[in-house]
């Protein structure tokens, strides 16, 4: 006979627990956007301690979401691990010009990865106002090296798809702003004028 109590108990510890990881998400994704824009406005000390905080809340958030296989699917998970993959590459990137490996999914990862150069792209803008050239040539060399090893994938999921497609455009804005500095007499033969 099926055991209805169990049953109830079972769904009511779901939904309990995925409860408290739709919490923890928006703190880990909260955090993830104030790192990204701390990093934006060169506040790297701010930054720094964001940091810290955010490794801290995923760790938890990774608890919640390893009480059930299930949870690391669930839409707020995954949304706030893409965020964090990206606020994470993205103060690594500008601190030490290094993309590292995090512990997430590989999915995850490459979806955070494909928001990346939307950042990128910008700060790249900020740092040609500024007149750092070698800084934009460089963000839109890493760039393309991104777009470059995604298309040697072939992805079955629209999400990522579409995320891949997203990055092709970034690097045509990159391209685009880079022919623009070339143009204004900035750069020559991909150097710095």
């Amino acid at each position: 006979m099926v055991n209805f109590a169990q049953l109830r108990k079972d769904v009511q510890q779901y939904d309990e627990e995925r409860e408290n990881l739709i919490k923890k998400s928006r703190d880990v994704l909260k955090l993830s956007k104030q790192l990204i824009y701390s990093v934006h406005r060169s506040e790297m000390t701010e930054a720094g301690k964001l940091f810290k905080e955010i490794e801290k809340q995923k760790k938890e958030l990774d608890v919640i979401a390893m009480h059930n296989a299930k949870m690391v699917y669930e839409g707020s998970y995954k949304v706030a691990i893409q965020e964090y993959v990206e606020a994470v590459l993205y103060y690594e990137f500008v601190k030490s010009g290094k993309l590292p490996d995090l512990d997430v999914l590989g999915e995850h990862y490459i979806l955070g990865l494909c928001d990346l150069p939307g950042e990128l792209t910008r700060r790249a803008v900020f740092l040609a106002g500024k007149g750092d050239v070698q800084s934009v040539l460089k963000i839109k060399d890493q760039v393309d090296v991104f777009y470059g090893e995604l298309l040697k994938f072939d992805f079955r999921d629209n999400e990522v798809r579409r995320k891949v497609d997203a990055v092709k455009y970034e690097l045509k804005k990159l391209e685009d702003l880079v022919l623009d500095l070339k143009l204004r007499g900035k750069v020559r033969m991909g150097k710095e004028e």
